[in-house]
């Protein structure tokens, strides 16, 4: 089993924010697997289905994001998991628009909600898709204080991103695929 987690803030406040990419991104992957998203389970949103002979629940965490790790661990101990057997999902500020990157693992390079996982599975070795997010000269001056970027996050994005994003959903999900089928190694080489 394989446990799939896109990250973002909980309401509809934020529904529309960068900080919301990862559940973008595994909204869609779910609705293209069929996967509803409806059951409570550990404090997230989750569905379970089959993708190339693999059981997967797909999650988003409803913790808000810097509480991610208290639904991820919960998760990951219910359906007696390995970090191994964890794809996470998140935006990324230091990543350009439209640009993503896989990892095999790696530190929380300041994103809380990796910093919340890392610290409640007690590892960093786990995979991710790290998907960018980071100012453009159509969305803002560049957030290079935390407070700027803070706001950047918490912010929607305009229009021309919203294209930008469109593709970049599609992408990831065509991504997450490909980790299942073909593994991490397979994904890095292709998406990276």
């Amino acid at each position: 089993m394989k446990l799939i987690v896109g990250l973002g803030n909980p309401g509809r406040d934020y529904v529309n924010n960068r900080h919301n990419a990862g559940f973008k991104c595994v909204d869609l992957f779910a609705r293209e697997h069929g996967i509803s998203l409806t059951q409570r389970v550990a404090r997230s949103k989750l569905g379970t289905g089959e993708v190339a002979d693999t059981r997967i629940v797909v999650a988003k965490p409803q913790t808000f994001m810097n509480l991610s790790g208290e639904a991820v661990a919960a998760l990951v101990r219910r359906y007696r998991l390995s970090s191994q057997d964890i794809l996470v999902i998140h935006d990324d500020l230091d990543l350009p628009l439209g640009k993503i990157r896989i990892r095999e693992k790696g530190s929380s390079g300041g994103h809380n909600g990796l910093k919340s996982i890392i610290s409640h599975l007690g590892t960093q070795d786990f995979p991710r898709i790290r998907v960018g997010i980071a100012p453009t000269e159509d969305s803002s001056s560049a957030a290079t204080h935390e407070v700027d970027a803070i706001e950047h996050v918490l912010s929607d994005f305009t229009d021309a991103e919203k294209t930008v994003m469109r593709e970049i959903y599609v992408k990831v999900a065509a991504a997450i695929e490909c980790v299942l089928t073909e593994g991490i190694a397979a994904a890095m080489n292709k998406y990276n």
